[in-house]
């Protein structure tokens, strides 16, 4: 069966190619890499192998920490492998899920190491309580005394992660909100850029507007993608919407589309929930005499 690695660090100063050598030399077919922290499930390559892997293939890390850092979100990857028909190892564990023994041990390496993880938290609650107990009192002396120099760092720091997390998921918006806004209203461009995404990966508006927000302040978008959108005839829209989903991907099939119209909870023209290939195709027709399709 096809062996698929993954390997991650955390920061630019590790190199994944030790646990890539490890991989190789299990026999893995293919190997993904990655540079994201293990407390993030934001993760866009570890998401996209996980989409892709196929019945029978076996996901591969060196240690199970470097798929995931809490047993929640192991257990969680786990499901969706065995809902797609694979498998998961570990070289370094006595884990493969192809066996109810290897099941089982995951469970409980994975409670084991989530229980120290908590011992840890506790120590160290326990250690500040008792600092603040003899008076001392941990933190940025500069931000308890409200300096503006100290306030400023970190304010740029916290604006500097969250870019970092906005650039982890710009593939999922950023193309669609270019190529749509301010053609398109908001609520629309918004079931467009979830209609692919699985539901814990999914935007809300306002979220999304901050992020984008973020993006034209940085320069990364141009600031018409801000602009009020134009007034569109309600006959209109299914076409733009179907427009928009085709410019996104040419090669999309009309079924394709049909599920992803679904996935938006798009009503048909006659009000259905259900889609059909010949109502796709129709729309897209008028797309194309609206102009929208080239």
């Amino acid at each position: 069966m096809p062996l698929i690695g993954y390997a991650r660090v955390s920061t630019e100063d590790q190199t994944p190619l030790p646990q890539s050598q490890a991989l190789k030399s299990a026999g893995c077919a293919e190997i993904h890499e990655e540079q994201a922290s293990g407390g993030s499930r934001a993760r866009p390559v570890l998401a996209r192998v996980l989409d892709r892997i196929g019945k029978g293939d076996t996901l591969v890390v060196v240690r199970i920490d470097r798929l995931a850092r809490s047993l929640s979100h192991l257990l969680e990857v786990i499901e969706q492998l065995e809902a797609q028909g694979a498998f998961f190892r570990s070289l370094m564990d006595p884990i493969d899920t192809s066996s109810p023994q290897g099941r089982f041990t995951l469970q409980v390496l994975g409670a084991a190491a989530e229980f120290e993880r908590a011992l840890i938290r506790e120590r160290t609650k326990a250690g500040l309580a008792s600092a603040r107990s003899e008076g001392r009192v941990g933190g940025n002396p500069g931000l308890r005394a409200k300096d503006p120099v100290a306030l400023r760092k970190v304010r740029l720091a916290r604006q500097d992660g969250y870019m970092g997390r906005l650039n982890e998921t710009a593939q999922d918006w950023v193309p669609h909100v270019r190529r749509l806004r301010p053609d398109m209203a908001w609520e629309d461009v918004l079931r467009i850029v979830n209609g692919p995404l699985p539901r814990e990966r999914q935007w809300t508006q306002s979220r999304l507007l901050r992020a984008v927000n973020a993006y034209v302040r940085d320069g990364f978008l141009p600031e018409t993608v801000l602009d009020r959108a134009g007034r569109r005839e309600t006959d209109d829209r299914l076409p733009a919407i179907v427009a928009a989903i085709k410019g996104a991907d040419p090669d999309i099939t009309l079924q394709a589309i049909c599920t992803r119209l679904e996935a938006m909870r798009e009503r048909t023209p006659r009000g259905r929930t259900s889609w059909q290939t010949s109502s796709v195709k129709m729309l897209l027709g008028r797309a194309k005499k609206l102009g929208l399709l080239v």
